[in-house]
């Protein structure tokens, strides 16, 4: 499985598609700097994906995600080309966000029905990591 951490404000505003040729222009000065190192790499600045494995369980794809905003999109697959830009990160050009097969969230507010029919949506689990590195999902208290 694929994940992806994005502000749900994002998600409205970039729907259905995510490219970072969309947004050039609000980069901060670090992305622009990673941006660049990237374009030199790759040719493209991609989409960055956290790749699950036996290794990397789901659990912390997903708590690492939420890192980088307040929902998570989980893929089964994506298009070609994928590039691996890490041990446990890919990229792809452009992210279909409807292609996802299940939404985590932290926002109770969000309306991803609306967006998304159909599509599992889980808010009330949040995954936690114990201090051995192991993650548990636990329901939430909110």
């Amino acid at each position: 499985m694929f994940y992806h951490g994005i502000k749900w404000e994002y998600v409205m505003r970039e729907y259905p598609l995510l490219s970072p040729r969309r947004i050039v222009s609000k980069h901060r000065k670090d992305q622009a700097l990673d941006r660049k190192h990237l374009l030199q790499q790759f040719g493209l600045e991609p989409v960055h994906l956290l790749e699950a494995d036996e290794n990397y369980p789901p659990e912390r794809c997903i708590l690492e995600c939420f890192e980088f905003g307040d929902t998570v999109f989980a893929f089964e697959r994506l298009e070609l080309p994928i590039w691996q830009l890490s041990n446990h990160e890919v990229g792809v050009e452009v992210l279909d966000l409807r292609s996802c097969t299940t939404i985590f969230s932290i926002r109770y507010e969000t309306k991803v029905e609306s967006f998304f029919p159909g599509i599992p949506y889980i808010r009330d689990f949040f995954p936690t990591f114990s201090g051995n590195d192991s993650c548990n999902c636990q329901k939430s208290t909110l």
